[in-house]
């Protein structure tokens, strides 16, 4: 038993000098591990006689015991020292900013934004969203629109054609998202309600044109509708867009060949400093073309003018996120300026809605 007091003492004096838990475990696997010094003292049980078995495998078990209580003290005061010293090292700023986690790190681009606004708006007024090709044939990207052979449109300085087929036909990158609204009015039955928002392209690049650019259509074709409702539903749009409860807007006569009558249309805005003020003011700013669908589109899709009407409307995409969010260049939207984006992004999960608000 005096051996099992000196080891026990040995191993107490070890624990106590240990200077950190790497080596504490070491002495714990020296003294209680397969291997240990208490561990052989079990293995030596089956030469004794069955007394001093019984007696000298008790006092192992509480020298066991005794061991694992001084180990599991000193282990909660290095534990302790230890938190002391990276406390006492690891600091933190907190004045710096919170990092953003990487799923509200990046950005939506600001015409993504716009483009879902407009939809929710026009969702919530009953227009179904209609899309169709970009490459697209004489027929559907002018012809079916009352689109004269010598009108200006057709010219390459204004359209990209692609090279005559085996046929000579030249097809073209749609110019406007008006063959959406052909397409539809040769496939669905009135009554019609949609728009159709997408990519056009046009050969024409300054500071508010680029050669593609985005286009929102809309067409409503029934059998009562008349420019009262194009009114109502442009000033209803530009209110909810816009987020302003006052719009002054005025339709100017104008032409165009797939509607008649046609409008321009303006509305009404001042400006403060640099800012632009939508919907009140002296000045007027041209927003959009529209107007009573032409009777000649209507038969072009085999439906008869005397028994239905309708009016449409189109207007860029780009330039409306423009006017609402101060944007100066058009060309920057295609940029992919990481900058420019961190600076007009919106977060991943802005979802736009009425209720919730279309902005930030």
């Amino acid at each position: 038993m005096a051996d099992l007091a000196e080891l026990e003492q040995k191993i107490s004096d070890e624990i106590a000098a240990a200077d950190g838990l790497t080596a504490l475990d070491n002495i714990r696997i020296n003294a209680l591990g397969k291997k240990g010094e208490i561990s052989l003292l079990l293995k030596t049980l089956g030469k004794m006689q069955p007394d001093e078995r019984k007696t000298f495998g008790a006092a192992v078990n509480q020298l066991k015991g005794r061991v694992n209580q001084v180990l599991a003290a000193r282990k909660t005061v290095l534990e302790d020292e230890e938190l002391d010293r990276r406390l006492a090292t690891e600091t933190m700023d907190v004045t710096l900013p919170v990092q953003a986690d990487p799923a509200n790190q990046g950005r939506l681009h600001p015409l993504s934004q716009v483009w879902e606004e407009v939809v929710a708006i026009f969702a919530d007024m009953g227009f179904a969203v209609a899309d169709g090709p970009h490459i697209e044939t004489d027929f559907y990207n002018f012809t079916a629109l009352n689109i004269p052979p010598e009108h200006p449109a057709r010219q390459e300085h204004d359209t990209f054609y692609f090279a005559p087929d085996e046929n000579g036909d030249r097809k073209v990158l749609r110019t406007q998202t008006s063959n959406v609204q052909i397409r539809t009015m040769q496939t669905q039955e009135p009554p019609i309600r949609i728009i159709a928002p997408g990519r056009t392209y046009r050969n024409d690049s300054d500071l508010t044109h680029t050669p593609q650019f985005h286009q929102v259509e809309a067409l409503v074709i029934d059998k009562t509708t008349t420019l009262a409702h194009l009114k109502g539903t442009l000033e209803e749009f530009f209110k909810a867009f816009f987020e302003i409860d006052n719009l002054k807007m005025r339709f100017r006569a104008s032409h165009f060949p797939f509607t008649e009558v046609s409008y321009e249309v303006d509305i009404g805005y001042t400006r403060k400093g640099n800012q632009i003020i939508i919907g009140d003011g002296d000045e007027w700013l041209e927003i959009l073309g529209s107007g009573m669908v032409h009777p000649n589109v209507l038969r072009n899709c085999d439906l008869d003018p005397d028994v239905y009407q309708g009016f449409a409307f189109g207007m860029g995409i780009d330039r409306i996120a423009m006017l609402k969010y101060g944007i100066p260049d058009l060309r920057a939207f295609f940029d992919a300026d990481l900058r420019w984006i961190d600076h007009y992004g919106f977060a991943p999960f802005d979802i736009p809605s009425l209720t919730g608000g279309l902005s930030r």
